[in-house]
């Protein structure tokens, strides 16, 4: 009887333990994570620009290539610079090359990498409703806007650098004085885009973008366009950072009026730099 008594609360100890070390770890997972350099709490500067407008494009696309694993734009590279516009008292419209829903990565809502941005939007009806009902480039006006910010995500690598009509609609904002951008996957939309001249908007410009290493290292290399590649075959200057895995390193680049954030974790200070660039004052 002793022997059983001494082996049920053996287990009843272990089982404790065991407990303990999973909440904990589920409690301390995220700010371990977070400090790593997975969507690092924004410090830089803040800025407003009252009455002024923001779009944000995002992909259609949701799966990739045939693999039948689930992609499109990554949470907090739409949430992230929305919530920002919209803190710097912009109107904010979503839209997409399509139209009608931008699928997220699921990836991006993982409990462990989601941000507080993305947080936010899952309680947002607003935004929830944007995105499910995005709005088709063709039918937007680009040049009534004041900043244009492209989002990434593995799925842009399959619509927003292929999109003619995408890069029009960019080089009309661009001529008309519009801030242009964006972050990850989102800077393969200006690869169609061009200057006043007809020059290429990316040539001999200072860009980032996701890194080759990075497409490397998550060995997602199926994708028709990877960003480090195609805007240095553009004729770009293409800057990054590294870390022991690129996920996790963070670069923005300013070059006039297009501003580029290498990773989603430079979401919100490239939307804070386009708002600088497109007249605003600081907060």
């Amino acid at each position: 009887m002793k022997s059983r008594s001494r082996i049920r609360k053996t287990v009843l100890i272990v089982l404790g333990i065991i407990t303990a070390a999973v909440a904990a770890f589920v409690l301390a997972g995220p700010p371990v994570i977070k400090a790593m350099g997975i969507h690092p709490e924004y410090s830089g500067q803040r800025y407003l620009l009252p009455e002024g407008k923001a779009l944000i494009i995002a992909t259609n696309h949701d799966e990739l290539g045939d693999s039948g694993r689930k992609t499109g734009v990554f949470g907090s590279e739409l949430t992230a610079p929305y919530y920002e516009f919209q803190g710097g008292r912009m109107h904010v419209d979503v839209a997409s090359i399509e139209g009608g829903e931008i699928p997220f990565d699921p990836a991006s809502f993982n409990y462990f990498i989601r941000s507080d941005y993305d947080e936010r939007y899952l309680e947002d009806p607003v935004l929830q409703n944007k995105v499910e009902n995005s709005l088709p480039i063709g039918d937007i006006d680009f040049t009534g806007y004041d900043i244009i910010f492209l989002a990434g995500g593995w799925g842009a690598a399959y619509d927003l650098g292929f999109s003619e009509e995408l890069g029009q609609k960019i080089s009309e904002a661009y001529a008309a004085g519009a801030v242009v951008g964006g972050v990850c996957h989102g800077p393969l939309g200006l690869l169609n885009a061009t200057d006043e001249n007809g020059t290429p908007l990316v040539k001999g410009r200072r860009v980032t973008a996701v890194t080759d290493k990075q497409v490397e290292e998550l060995n997602i290399t199926m994708t028709p366009q990877h960003p480090e590649n195609e805007l240095r075959a553009a004729g770009a200057h293409f800057h990054s950072s590294t870390a022991f895995r690129d996920f996790f390193a963070s670069h923005v680049e300013i070059d006039g009026r297009i501003v580029t954030g290498q990773n989603q974790n430079d979401g919100p200070e490239v939307a804070n730099l386009m708002m600088n660039a497109a007249g605003g004052s600081r907060r």
